[in-house]
């Protein structure tokens, strides 16, 4: 093959697309988004400022910023016809599969499903993003025969998709980790999902169709699945000795552990994961839980002196929505429900200066045979 065409297994260190969206800077250890640093919108602004950074490029004044989180809030009341389908889902139905199915039936409701303007986008967009956190707690709730929870407007958008999901009203320390957990989540460049969404949209695809791709790619344990791993993981240890003996088992069985390590982020921690592990530390302190921190941070060291890995957000995001009271089965759709505002953004962008994607491929297989 030419040096031009040359194989990359899993298109690793490819680049795939061009995007003024988001770009990870090892070197310099910070997440761009929209030319800000990730981790400093973290701690000084909340989750609906950055999504309307991603999806309308700047971060809202406040006649915007009201606006947008009214229209975010018209989403949370799903139509009837949607909320009535949840209790149609079997009971063995994945928490992902349920919001891959109930994005496909939100889709129903779409008036202006082929208009592929900007501005269209930008409403289907806003519509996803305030919709996917009231299907994931409809439906799961739906599931657990619990009645739904309407949206609060005395509440933020964060603490009212914690309320939703918890059933309970959070207090402001954790309304505050929520939301720079979603913050954390919001975006990060090209992901597998990220990369589905985009392709699917290349073809000239609705948002919803994108949507549904990035769910069913987020789905995979390789991808968004580790939040959850971590916490079961976590779970079986039980306390800090117990993470130092089960960690050494399952690296003298060479079995892999979640929530360590990243395709981009090789030799340096994942600056979303020092993030969140300060918000443990702070959450653990409130609900006399330092144990559970404690375990973590065994953890990290262990991992660091043996395999010279180090945590990556999942792995402190996990403990983190188990002291928010989150079921561990809602973690990876918590993921998706950030990710919608960085999804959003980057359909918008695909449509606006769309390219099929099409790559090549290099044969392996045999050349020759004949028929006899």
């Amino acid at each position: 093959m030419s040096a031009e065409n040359e194989y990359s297994p899993g298109l690793e260190g490819v680049i795939a697309a061009e995007t003024s969206i988001s770009y990870l800077d090892v070197e310099q250890e910070q997440i761009v988004i929209r030319g800000y640093d990730l981790i400093e919108l973290a701690e000084n602004r909340h989750f609906l400022d950055v999504a309307h950074l991603l999806l309308y490029g700047s971060l809202p004044k406040t006649g915007e910023k009201e606006s947008f989180q009214d229209r975010l809030y018209q989403q949370l009341d799903l139509p009837e016809s949607l909320t009535s389908s949840f209790s149609l889902f079997p009971a063995s139905m994945s928490a992902m599969d349920m919001l891959r199915t109930g994005i496909s039936l939100l889709a129903g409701s779409e008036k202006h499903m082929h208009d592929q303007t900007t501005e269209a986008n930008q409403k289907k967009a806003v519509k996803l993003l305030g919709a996917v956190p009231a299907i994931i707690a409809g439906s799961y709730r739906t599931q657990q025969h619990e009645s739904l929870i309407s949206p609060d407007p005395s509440m933020s958008f964060s603490a009212n998709m914690l309320h939703m999901l918890t059933g309970k009203t959070p207090t402001a320390l954790e309304t505050e980790v929520f939301d720079q957990s979603l913050v954390a989540y919001i975006e990060h460049e090209m992901p597998n999902s990220t990369f589905a969404a985009r392709v699917i949209a290349s073809t000239q695809a609705d948002m919803y169709g994108a949507f549904t791709g990035a769910v069913a790619s987020l789905k995979g344990p390789l991808h968004g699945g580790a939040n959850e791993a971590v916490m079961h993981l976590l779970l079986e240890a039980g306390t800090p000795d117990g993470v130092e003996r089960l960690f050494r088992e399952k690296l003298a069985n060479k079995e892999r552990i979640m929530g360590f390590g990243h395709r981009v982020y090789m030799k340096k921690m994942d600056p979303r994961a020092q993030l969140m592990k300060k918000s443990l530390h702070r959450l653990a302190e409130k609900q006399d839980r330092m144990d559970l921190y404690d375990m973590c941070i065994r953890g990290e060291e262990l991992i660091a002196e043996e395999k010279g890995l180090h945590p990556n957000l999942d792995y402190y995001a996990a403990p983190v929505y188990y002291l928010l009271g989150i079921p561990i089965d809602l973690y990876t759709p918590i993921f998706f429900a950030s990710r919608a505002a960085g999804l959003g953004a980057h359909v918008i962008e695909q449509h606006s200066n769309n390219r099929l994607f099409r790559p090549r491929v290099n044969y392996t297989g045999p050349r020759g045979i004949t028929l006899t």
